[in-house]
């Protein structure tokens, strides 16, 4: 492989890098307003039912995209949980 041809898969994949830490930056910005509501409707921070749903969703996604499942499952758990880490700092007034 030429250096030029490894510097364009190295272009692309710091293209996508930069999109997902915007697409992240996003979700998080949902999911804290998603926090604030709860806080205020005390409601609890974590959602089990959602969860489950979201993830058996996702890991279907997963598949057709042709990526591992339990990597996805991974990757997302370790998301919700920050999610419901932020939730609880809400709740608790941090």
């Amino acid at each position: 492989m030429s250096d030029a041809r490894l510097s364009g898969y190295r272009q692309s994949i710091d293209n996508i890098d930069a999109a997902l830490v915007f697409l992240l930056a996003e979700r998080f910005k949902v999911t804290q307003a998603v926090g604030a509501y709860k806080a205020e409707a005390g409601l609890p921070p974590a959602d089990p039912g959602r969860e489950q749903t979201q993830i058996a969703r996702l890991r279907d996604l997963a598949h057709t995209a042709n990526l591992d499942p339990d990597f996805t499952e991974a990757f997302m758990r370790f998301i919700i949980d920050e999610v419901i880490r932020h939730h609880e700092r809400v709740r608790n007034g941090a």
